[in-house]
């Protein structure tokens, strides 16, 4: 077998991670070949990629150890790093092996850990650790040859070839949501956590009772308690409200088949305020109509294509809902000028391709 010419490495971040997913997407479809090594079910993993075995452990220092070994284990001629905490392994695993060293940063990890309740314990002392290793991985992406960043305010702002290469729809995994279904519903997909609008999704499907709720992802270990606790509370509304756990991106997007509305309640922290969630273009790109919380970039984007409504509060989000089901000819158009916009806006090929073009030419050289 021939050998790859990049090996991903996601010590953090499953194989089942939509990022993972449209990177690899990317470079496949270009004609590279890729391995990954990261955690999760081979199952998840992306199409047409070799998966190399790693840890399977879920603690951080497990990942930790991911991070440390994973990039001596890769055999691609380019180490594309995606994770902070490997940033430097593979900077140096990179050089000391002849290999080209490329990097990724999803966001901007140190204005994260202050949304992060775990950061901030123990006198928080996880915070700075964690800290130390955010900046250390900003500090050597910017030495890669090749550096993506998910979104303009991410860091590192000077590297030697920075590519903004944003979350944007890859169709390859997309579902479409097609005809309303008879009950309506919502539909959420990301990580499942109070900051992403957790408290909120779930008080609206108290005050909206004929609609359903998918939440398709992850459940964040600090709200499993208090959603068990809700759940035995609202036994009514807890009935309607289906929590699908994590799944690949492509089995996440077929349970949209139906759905009327995308959910995307983020709290203004700081890193969503200067942030614009990717499912805020996925779900125009299927055709659904949005409710968001009013952050700015979100209020902004949901302004300029006129794909949905802005929300404070569960009482909002509850109005809006009722109001789309009494008025089922309005969030049709709604629907429709969402998909309509992201049609005429959205050039993912474009974006993608100026990655692995920057990949292709180190390769090539």
């Amino acid at each position: 077998m021939a050998a790859p010419d990049i090996s991903i490495i996601s010590s953090g971040a499953s194989l089942a991670d939509a990022r993972l997913h449209r990177i690899t997407n990317a470079l496949i479809r270009s004609g590279l070949k890729v391995e990954i090594l990261a955690p999760g079910n081979s199952a998840d993993a992306p199409r047409g990629a070799t998966i190399r075995s790693v840890n399977q452990g879920k603690g951080f220092q497990w990942r930790l150890h991911r991070a440390f070994y994973s990039p001596w284990m890769a055999s691609g001629r380019v180490i594309y790093c995606l994770a902070p905490e490997a940033q430097f392994t593979s900077w140096a695993a990179s050089n000391v092996r002849g290999r080209i060293y490329c990097a990724d940063n999803y966001e901007d990890y140190l204005t994260l850990l202050r949304d992060r309740r775990w950061a901030k314990k123990f006198l928080g002392i996880p915070g700075l650790f964690g800290s130390l290793i955010a900046q250390s991985g900003t500090f050597f992406t910017a030495k890669a040859a090749v550096t993506t960043v998910a979104d303009v305010q991410v860091p590192p702002f000077k590297a030697k070839n920075r590519i903004v290469l944003r979350n944007l729809p890859d169709a390859t995994h997309l579902t479409q949501s097609g005809t309303l279904s008879k009950t309506p519903r919502a539909i959420y997909i990301g990580d499942v956590r109070e900051s992403r609008g957790l408290h909120t999704m779930l008080q609206s499907a108290v005050l909206a009772p004929e609609w359903h709720f998918d939440i398709v992802g992850p459940i964040s270990d600090n709200d499993a308690a208090w959603i068990h606790l809700w759940s035995i509370s609202n036994e009514d509304s807890a009935s309607r409200v289906t929590f699908h756990g994590r799944l690949s991106p492509e089995k996440s997007w077929q349970l949209v088949a139906g759905a009327w509305v995308g959910l995307s309640l983020l709290e203004p922290t700081p890193a969503f305020i200067a942030a614009i969630p990717s499912k805020l273009y996925e779900y125009m790109a299927v055709g659904l109509a949005i409710i968001s919380t009013p952050l700015p970039r979100s209020a902004e984007l949901i302004a300029r294509s006129r794909a949905g409504e802005l929300a404070d509060g569960p009482e909002s989000v509850a109005r809006i809902l009722k109001h789309w089901q009494e008025h089922p000819t309005e969030i049709k158009a709604i629907r429709k000028r969402a998909l309509t916009w992201s049609q005429e806006n959205l050039d993912s090929d474009a974006e993608y391709g100026a990655m692995v073009a920057a990949i292709q030419s180190l390769i090539r050289a």
